[in-house]
């Protein structure tokens, strides 16, 4: 394997000028998707490799339930400095999977409640709480299935709004606000942003991706509504609006009106012209450029990791007894 064992936990820096550039050039649905792909694929190689470097350093260790042959110098032979990188990758990967379990636990749990919550109200796609915290968030189906009110109302997505944020806006600017929530209900943008945040969780390199993906998703749904209702400079009234009052959305992975994302880069967007829209962006331009690099960089990680992974199995297969 050599050096190229290491190659996909560095790879992913090869994305962040296309995590810049895509948020301004791209059109926010492109540039969402596009960024998802490499994030998650970057993450899976280096969380790849690094299981193998990690279980050429467990080998090494006495007491250890692998088989001996494990432990053997030709194994050990395939990470360069097996000591230092073998041993460092036990806890590196520990530290990977607990962040990214943490990371659904808590996705789930707040759902769950959010949810809960609900039960008792009118079963519509609209959920308004009589709460003076003013907010709004797209709340996405839950897994259970049921005959009970809480497994019915988590059966489907919601919006989420309280009445203290319904009376800071005009009714042309609610608009914008339940088009901009169904628009990322329809889209499932909760999903992109779970995604870019358990990659970053496995990468660090990656958080420029999970920032940008936070942005983007939201820009997606800005345009959305725009198109719905007709207006951009509403839904760039709406936003500042709910942006000057409104506390966010509960948790990253879910999106809302105000939040992630810079605000007034949003509302400039929008009262811009819209953005053009390309599967995918003409070559000989920057974020053209970038993203080839990025596409090369992840294809380089993506061999890298399944020629580390081929060669890790033929040679423990070779050293392991009959």
């Amino acid at each position: 394997m050599g050096v190229f064992v290491f190659l996909p936990l560095i790879l992913p820096l090869t994305a962040w000028p296309v995590a810049r550039l895509a948020e301004q050039h791209l059109h926010p649905r492109t540039a969402t998707r596009l960024l998802t792909v490499l994030a998650v694929v970057l993450a899976l190689c280096s969380t790849v490799c690094l299981a193998l470097v990690m279980v050429v350093g467990t080998a090494q260790l006495p007491g250890n339930p692998l088989p001996d042959g494990w432990s053997d110098p030709e194994v050990r032979a395939a990470v360069p400095y097996d000591e230092i990188v073998g041993k460092a990758a036990i806890p590196a990967l520990c530290a990977v999977v607990v962040a990214c379990a943490r990371t659904m636990r808590r996705h789930g749990r707040v759902r769950r409640q959010a949810h809960q919550a609900l039960a008792g109200l009118r079963g519509t796609e609209v959920a308004v709480l009589p709460d003076a915290v003013p907010y709004a968030y797209a709340l996405p189906p839950g897994g259970r299935r049921g005959g009970g009110p809480a497994s019915r109302g988590a059966g489907r997505g919601r919006v989420v709004v309280t009445t203290a944020l319904l009376d800071r806006l005009r009714p042309a600017e609610r608009r914008a606000l339940f088009a901009h929530e169904r628009a990322h209900l329809a889209a499932r943008h909760d999903r992109f942003l779970l995604a870019v945040q358990l990659a970053a969780r496995a990468n660090p390199f990656l958080r420029p991706l999970r920032t940008a993906v936070a942005y983007t998703a939201e820009r997606w749904a800005d345009e959305e509504a725009a198109r719905t209702i007709g207006s951009r400079r509403t839904v760039a009234r709406a936003i500042g609006t709910a942006a000057l009052v409104s506390r966010g959305t509960p948790l990253p992975t879910l999106a809302g009106l105000a939040a992630p994302g810079p605000v007034p880069r949003r509302v400039a967007a929008l009262l811009g012209p819209a953005p053009a829209v390309h599967d995918w962006p003409p070559v000989f331009t920057a974020v053209g450029l970038a993203a080839w690099g990025a596409a090369a960089g992840t294809a380089v990680s993506a061999m890298s990791s399944a020629n580390a992974a081929v060669t890790m199995v033929l040679i423990l297969h070779a050293a392991t007894p009959l």
